[in-house]
């Protein structure tokens, strides 16, 4: 089936898909379901798929996407397949074997978008462009100080084609959204619904994002879901989003967010929720030296 997800253009050339399924899964029994769930995910029309050498699942991700290749539902082209670098790999001469690691896993020849979690090893990535293993090269959880401090790196040969950021509600990105608009680079969203709550991210009595009174007012008025709306909201701005579920009627339902669009003073009214506030604060980096890794310099 032709997919009705929208693409925006990134700054080398290639194209993204501004609706992205997100495949992190936290234990074992969820891992397998992610291959499940991925494989729905195409059926429905999700063509842009998350993962990470961190999650830990590429392999059950890629016998999905290899199965719905396979089966005819898509051809390779028509899939757009984020990967991670994680951070003990940032060692220049880790960078290309990692990913080289996590095709072989994938059984994928290359990935569409390589993104790197801290300002350190961009050369390697290049490399990894030029040998065509990574069709794009880009960042995650950079705030403004480290993009400058790539962008006017002597030399830059690749600019990253986008950010992928904490980006919800309750936590807007506005500024980093405007300069990443300026530089042309893409801001993705991940935990644009909040989170699921997992234990190690948040305290018990973190607000609930989808229980949001004003967002649920919303949602009735428009006959929506509040994820819905929560959804449209980062689209309508521009952001390449990523939403993640387990549940078929769920994946199915994420697309409806093409279906409608959201007035300008009730984008006004959602921009107001903001309250700065983050459901993956991590903690666990401390002792890095870029620490916190917010929108601030």
């Amino acid at each position: 089936m032709n997919s009705k997800i929208q693409k925006m253009e990134l700054n080398d050339g290639h194209s993204i898909p501004v609706l992205g399924f997100g495949t992190y899964a936290t234990e074992e029994n969820l891992r397998k379901k992610s291959m499940e769930s991925t494989k729905i995910a195409i059926d429905v029309g999700f063509r842009h798929i998350d993962c990470s050498h961190l999650y830990q699942n590429e392999e059950e991700i890629g016998q999905a996407i290899v199965s719905k290749i396979e089966d005819g539902t898509v051809k390779r082209e028509d899939i757009f397949y984020t990967s991670k670098l994680w951070s003990t790999s940032h060692r220049p001469e880790l960078v290309r074997p990692s990913l080289e690691n996590s095709l072989r896993k994938l059984n994928l020849d290359y990935v569409d978008l390589y993104l790197i979690h801290f300002p350190v090893s961009l050369k390697a990535m290049e490399k990894c462009k030029d040998a065509g293993l990574a069709k794009s090269i880009g960042v995650s959880n950079f705030n403004r100080r480290q993009l400058e401090k790539i962008l006017n790196k002597p030399g830059l040969k690749h600019r990253p084609v986008c950010n992928q950021v904490e980006c919800h509600l309750y936590l807007n990105q506005s500024k980093l959204l405007a300069y990443c608009k300026m530089n042309d680079i893409v801001l993705v969203a991940y935990g644009a619904l909040g989170t699921q709550r997992y234990k190690y991210c948040i305290n018990e009595d973190t607000p609930v994002l989808l229980d949001d009174p004003i967002l649920c007012t919303m949602a009735k008025k428009y006959k929506r879901t509040p994820a819905l709306i929560a959804l449209r909201y980062q689209l309508e701005r521009g952001i390449v989003t990523l939403v993640k579920s387990f549940n078929e009627e769920r994946i199915r339902e994420n697309l409806q967010v093409f279906d409608f669009q959201l007035a300008s003073d009730d984008m006004e009214i959602l921009d107001n929720l903001d309250r700065n506030l983050r459901y993956f604060p991590a903690n666990m980096f401390k002792a890095h030296p870029n620490f916190p890794f917010s929108d601030e310099y």
